[in-house]
């Protein structure tokens, strides 16, 4: 995902809500497919798996679904079947957007990769410590975009060394930490990260305060690790991710719903269809004027050049013979004659024909 060879690649994040319902889900697609984003993804886990059945849930959730309602069970209303994994690929296929998943278990991961057949993987930020994920998904051989959100440099450098291992050992187990790290200093490694891996910025609230969401991390980001780095928004609004998309973010990942006031953990933090229309336009808008970065003249200005610039003109009639003087000479539009640069070489110079006043010299 280069800035240069690619447009940011834009991940309509339904996650869960769809509410458990497959006709919500695919009127999820229909609008992602409408607002023009490259993907559309989802959230695939068994309840059973990734939480405890006494687990509490999340401040945001509390507020946003009944609070006497454990957090396993919302998310077992909300997992999504086999068969349902297949309905919604192949709907995204015939709408023309890629189909994407988080998994949060192996399972889940297992059926993505090896039933689906899925090119990419997305780690939630919750799983960037999950060294047991990453490196089954890694030994899938799949591109991995892994959110950054809650973590250290340090964490994520473990991150990239747990998936280096990985990409590197398909069947080999590792003997712990000092292995990940090797993994991640080899020349190997590294090209094997530079090929399959994107990381997310990301701040992991919902929504999102302004004054934490530090866009900035994105340049310290691809510094630390010379990957490719894009955002994981969860601030209200569309202004954060458009922003992120002249910050070179090379993907941009935005939750949306069909109506924020349905219940849900995660409508009241999500785009409405409209509002993901906008969210594409405006990012497709930076990315165009956002250019190579070569600083020259662009086709549409070059012809103002001559009208807006100025150029050596006489400043009184000069006769033929005379020589140039700081008398005689003034500097006006337009720009068609000598640059105003090479006054300083004009002075005694001889005219070589008369000029009346305004005549640009030549």
């Amino acid at each position: 995902m280069s800035r240069s060879k690619q447009p940011i690649y834009i991940i309509a994040e339904v996650g869960v809500n769809h509410n458990g319902s497959m006709e919500m889900a695919k009127r999820l697609i229909d609008a992602a497919k409408t607002a023009g984003v490259d993907a559309v993804k989802f959230q695939s886990f068994k309840a059973d798996k990734i939480v405890s059945r006494k687990a509490p849930k999340a401040e945001y959730q509390l507020s946003t679904t009944d609070s006497s309602e454990s957090q396993y069970d919302m998310l077992r209303k909300l997992e999504l079947s086999e068969e349902d994994h297949r309905v919604l690929f192949d709907y995204c296929q015939d709408a023309g957007v890629e189909f994407l998943s988080t998994p949060f278990d192996l399972d889940s991961l297992n059926w993505l990769c090896d039933q689906l057949n899925l090119s990419s993987i997305k780690i939630s930020s919750g799983d960037l410590t999950n060294a047991l994920l990453l490196l089954a998904t890694a030994r899938k051989r799949t591109k991995v975009i892994l959110s950054t959100g809650m973590s250290t440099l340090g964490e994520v450098e473990e991150a990239l060394g747990v998936l280096a291992y990985g990409y590197l050992n398909p069947e080999k187990e590792p003997q712990g930490e000092a292995d990940f790290l090797e993994a991640y200093r080899s020349a190997e490694g590294q090209n094997l990260l530079k090929k399959h891996v994107v990381l997310l910025h990301c701040t992991t609230e919902y929504p999102a305060p302004l004054d934490e969401v530090n866009l900035r991390a994105m340049e310290v980001l691809t510094r630390a690790f010379g990957l490719p780095v894009g955002y994981s928004d969860h601030t209200e609004g569309i202004v954060i991710p458009i922003a992120a998309a002249a910050q070179s973010a090379v993907a941009i990942e935005k939750h949306f719903t069909l109506d924020r006031t349905l219940p849900g953990p995660d409508h009241k933090a999500s785009l409405e269809p409209d509002e993901l229309i906008e969210m594409v336009k405006g990012i497709r808008q930076v990315e165009a004027a956002l250019g190579s970065g070569l600083k020259t003249p662009s086709n549409s200005e070059s012809k103002n050049a001559a009208v807006a610039r100025k150029s050596l003109v006489a400043a009184r009639t000069i006769e033929q013979g005379d020589r140039f003087t700081a008398d005689n000479l003034d500097v006006k539009r337009p720009g068609t004659g000598i640059k105003p640069i090479k006054y300083w070489r004009m002075l005694g110079q001889t005219a070589s024909r008369a000029y009346e006043k305004d005549d640009v010299i030549e």
